[in-house]
């Protein structure tokens, strides 16, 4: 297992515009994501896939920080 982390922010961004059928440079990393077109359902799928790649992150955790800068944070900081 590599010792840095795979959830860069710009991995982030990136993996965000794939779910909300835009590019990466309309994503916002400071204004709520739920602003800019997430909803839960979409949510969870960010959820389950980065969890596959071995993130410990829940709904919860995202939801309650919803932008991609708290984001990178989380998911950088996660033993």
């Amino acid at each position: 297992m590599s010792a840095s982390p795979p959830f860069t922010l710009d991995r982030l961004v990136r993996d965000v515009a794939d779910v909300l059928y835009t590019e990466p440079s309309d994503v916002s990393l400071e204004e709520d994501l739920l602003d800019q077109g997430l909803d839960s359902i979409r949510l969870m799928s960010l959820v389950e896939k980065w969890r596959a790649e071995g993130a410990r992150i829940s709904f919860v955790d995202l939801a309650e920080r919803p932008t991609l800068r708290q984001w990178a944070e989380l998911l950088t900081a996660a033993p």
